[in-house]
């Protein structure tokens, strides 16, 4: 009976998997990146990129991606849509999107100007999607990538993305307790295996 019951949950739970919706399609702009309502449009000035975030009482982030990123999609199908991360993203988050090969002139916080590529290399990213999360504060002579509190480099699953997000909103940087370390207390306090 057991073994009986165990085929029939496991059926209905496949039955369930393959009648259960698929993660929607992410929309593509011109540039075939992701559109999300939370990315704003700005001028790429970083400096006053900065000022809007607080003057919105947000965190600036940077997100590079670029065109055909299959990881790209996947954070935004299954990752940037969670509710609770769409919330924050929306709400806590000054959201600048970058091109990795991208051609529009971005201003650093330094006062340099150049195109998305260049500063990309700049920077030193390598991966899509990249997130970079700024302090309330750069110095004149910073660029972003010396300033960044902390860097996501390449695509994660929802709660690494979620506890990511709450430990920048929490200034965890500023502790003691590594991300590392909170990302697993995290989950250990939720019961939660990712």
């Amino acid at each position: 009976m057991t073994h009986a019951f165990t085929r029939l949950a496991s059926g209905l739970a496949l039955g369930l998997a393959m009648t259960a919706p698929a993660p929607a399609l992410a929309e593509l702009d011109d540039n075939g990146l992701h559109v999300a309502p939370w990315v704003e449009e700005t001028f790429l000035d970083l400096r006053e990129d900065l000022a809007d975030a607080n003057a919105n009482d947000q965190r600036l982030l940077i997100l590079f991606e670029q065109r055909g990123c299959i990881y790209c999609r996947d954070m935004h199908e299954n990752v940037f849509p969670r509710e609770d991360i769409a919330t924050m993203l929306d709400d806590a988050f000054f959201v600048v999107r970058l091109n990795l090969h991208g051609s529009l002139e971005v201003t650093d916080f330094d006062g340099e100007a150049m195109s998305e590529r260049d500063i990309a290399r700049r920077w030193g990213i390598l991966f899509t999607p990249t997130l970079m999360f700024l302090p309330e504060e750069v110095g004149p002579d910073q660029t972003a990538q010396q300033a960044a509190v902390a860097t996501m480099p390449g695509a994660f699953g929802g709660w690494t993305t979620f506890n990511m997000l709450t430990w920048v909103q929490e200034r965890g940087y500023e502790e003691d307790e590594g991300f590392q370390r909170y990302h697993a207390r995290m989950l250990e306090e939720m019961g939660v295996m990712e």
